[in-house]
């Protein structure tokens, strides 16, 4: 009767206290609880959900399907469907999105840019062609 979004499991944690030094690639989904000082994205053409949560601290490009912060992002987000911004999110840099859903109290300091879906090709019969 009504239509959900079946969000991929998350499968990796970074606990808190933990510090990591480079890039995150992941598939399915990620929650962060630590500190990431490097670019985090999803492995090219899998279905993403990325949490960053209340304790946690990215310093890098920030990029999935969904994205859900809580805590701070020191660099760009770059969201293909949805992103979350929760009463203690904080990011500083550039938001690109589909769909934005904003609590009080996030905060963004850089540009907030609305992404379109790309748009399906027109189709052309081959009876129109006139020939």
């Amino acid at each position: 009767m009504w239509k959900r979004n079946k969000h991929p499991a998350i499968c990796t944690l970074i606990g808190e206290g933990t510090v990591l030094h480079g890039d995150l690639t992941f598939t399915h989904g990620v929650r962060i609880d630590g500190e990431i000082r490097g670019n985090v994205s999803p492995v090219a053409g899998s279905a993403s959900v990325l949490v960053i949560s209340e304790t946690a601290r990215v310093q890098g490009v920030v990029t999935a399907d969904h994205v859900i912060v809580n805590g701070e992002v020191l660099g760009p987000v770059i969201c293909s469907t949805l992103l979350e911004l929760q009463p203690k999110a904080r990011i500083t840099g550039d938001v690109r999105y589909q769909k934005l859903e904003m609590h009080v109290g996030a905060t963004v300091d850089g540009a907030l840019q609305h992404v379109k879906t790309e748009e399906k090709p027109a189709l052309i019969l081959a009876a129109s062609n006139g020939g």
